[in-house]
């Protein structure tokens, strides 16, 4: 969204901004990678072999680097080490071998909540001459990220924005969205998932397996982290060396033209 006051930041859609920084692509190994994705799988069954600290807080390291949303990284991860906690979440995630087996468990947190924190640490990115230099990408988190995001006090302004976007919609493209709270979630929970993938290849990468878990008891988990009242579980990632039964059966994945289309 925009207003007649932002209309320059809309430049950082429309023009890329003359930012002076060069990040050449290096050189990489697509077999190796490959290999990393297709043998990546759902593991439910882990050995005793536990998982280096330093593998550990290297795969965390990339995890974090998965894309997001404006930057906002707008996700938390909790390594849960206090063996009382971590067997609380094991019975939280159903006492399943993937959770019961594992060496080590990683809760992937959303936080629509943060994203005033994280933009005002962008924010604190800009010297004043980045500030000059980088006018339309300052606007852009001065202006229109608040705008985008704030949606009130329990989510009031979001029938108003709906309305505003629908009617400006009529003459041009525009976002059409985040307009409510249950939005906000969604999209924050599209930036946690990114890094959770990052996460899971790191750790195929570093010869070790995983499992994202989406059967658990959310509520009973935010109670035990202690996680503020906008936070909400993405999933729990077990981590460990794949036993030989770890895995259920060959990948299935259906025919590649009932998803990927070409238009």
């Amino acid at each position: 969204m925009s207003d007649p006051k932002a209309n320059s930041s809309v430049d950082i859609f429309n023009n890329a901004p003359k930012h002076g920084y060069h990040e050449p692509a290096p050189e990489v190994d697509a077999k190796a990678f490959t290999a990393v994705v297709e043998s990546r799988r759902s593991v439910r069954v882990f050995t005793d072999d536990p998982i280096p600290e330093e593998v550990m807080r290297e795969c965390l390291r990339l995890a974090l680097l998965a894309p997001n949303s404006s930057n906002l990284q707008t996700w938390d991860f909790y390594w849960v080490r206090d063996p009382e906690k971590k067997t609380k979440l094991v019975t939280y995630c159903l006492n399943q071998p993937a959770a019961r087996t594992a060496q080590e468990l990683v809760v992937a947190v959303a936080r629509p909540d943060r994203w005033r924190e994280t933009n005002a640490l962008m924010l604190a990115k800009f010297d004043e001459s980045r500030k000059v230099r980088l006018k339309a990408a300052y606007q852009y988190y001065k202006k229109i990220v608040p705008l985008a995001y704030n949606m009130g006090p329990l989510g009031l302004f979001g029938p108003f924005k709906t309305l505003w976007v629908a009617l400006v919609g009529l003459a041009k493209p525009i976002p059409r969205g985040p307009f409510s709270l249950s939005g906000m979630a969604i999209w924050a929970h599209k930036s946690t998932a990114l890094a959770c993938e990052n996460l899971m290849l790191a750790f195929r990468a570093h010869g070790f397996d995983s499992c994202p878990m989406e059967g658990m008891d959310g509520v009973r988990i935010k109670r035990l982290l202690e996680l503020p009242r906008g936070a909400q579980v993405c999933m729990v990632i077990s981590a460990g060396k794949r036993a030989p039964e770890g895995v259920y059966g060959p990948r299935v994945r259906f025919d590649r033209d009932l998803f990927v289309h070409e238009v």
